[in-house]
């Protein structure tokens, strides 16, 4: 794409957008441009605030990390660099050890991940296909070592994330800086490039 479909609105266009910026500061340390181009409609960038918060809000052992890595998982399955990008700077930025974060793509055998989050990412990338990929085997599993409601949880994240890949990849949302620099880092290796969102 040579511009995005539509363009984000500047930062101080209104009162909104200058709270929208503030709450994203502590997540990524900066505001997506994403949430800009929503705040086009407000109540479509508020209520994926709302939806945010609830999906990432920790009520155990599904961790701030954990979300953000399952959250690249299923953005990298979806094929949004805007997002494998966004959520591996959140993993970063929750705590996710940099050993697991060199190593996502051989979670299956690599020693650092255990078996509880072996199921996450296969559920997550099932999940996350087109059709859907979800059997009785990778659900059974999933069920070994998590409730129902941190299923709940997992499974809203892959969720959040499948709106948010919809979003930037039609969108052609221009990735910023940090976001761009940690991709580069920490999935350059695997064959991650920018794509469309840069202009």
């Amino acid at each position: 794409m040579k511009t995005p479909l539509v363009n984000p609105l500047d930062r101080n266009a209104n009162k909104e957008a200058q709270e929208m910026a503030s709450f994203y500061e502590e997540t990524l340390g900066f505001t997506p441009n994403s949430l800009f181009t929503m705040m086009h409609r407000p109540r479509i960038a508020n209520a994926f605030v709302e939806m945010n918060q609830a999906v990432m809000e920790n009520k155990g052992r599904v961790t701030s990390a954990l979300k953000r890595q399952l959250a690249y998982f299923s953005s990298k399955t979806a094929g949004c660099r805007y997002c494998e990008a966004h959520a591996i700077r959140a993993a970063v930025r929750y705590g996710s050890e940099e050993d697991k974060l060199n190593h996502i793509w051989e979670y299956k055998t690599y020693p650092a991940f255990t078996d509880g989050e072996r199921a996450v990412f296969d559920f997550a990338i099932a999940a996350s296909q087109i059709p859907n990929a979800v059997n009785d085997e990778i659900a059974n599993n999933l069920r070994a070592h998590w409730d129902e409601g941190e299923i709940v949880e997992i499974l809203g994240v892959i969720a959040l994330f499948g709106y948010l890949n919809r979003w930037n990849d039609s969108m052609g949302t221009q990735l910023e800086k940090p976001a761009a620099d940690d991709g580069t880092n920490y999935l350059g290796s695997a064959g991650w490039t920018i794509g469309k969102h840069t202009y």
